[in-house]
């Protein structure tokens, strides 16, 4: 059981890495173009941030630790 919290550990690191930057990457881009470019990355840049994608971490995270513990208590009745 540990070692897929471990697991699901390092995804969600993994996944929170991605998101920064991610972010980071696209909104110097539309910093450096400017005009529609710029509007376009600051959009993309919310979608993928606290109100788009990574808002659902809080949720992936639980649903992975409920379906881990059940699981846990399936195979432990087999």
């Amino acid at each position: 059981m540990m070692d897929n919290l471990v697991s699901l550990g390092y995804g969600i690191v993994a996944f929170a890495v991605v998101v920064v930057i991610g972010t980071v990457i696209v909104f110097r881009m539309g910093n450096s173009v400017g005009g529609t470019a710029n509007t376009t990355a600051q959009y993309f840049v919310t979608q993928l941030g606290t109100t788009g994608l990574a808002g659902w971490t809080g949720a992936i995270i639980a649903f992975a630790i409920g379906i881990m513990f059940l699981g846990y208590f399936v195979a432990n009745k087999r």
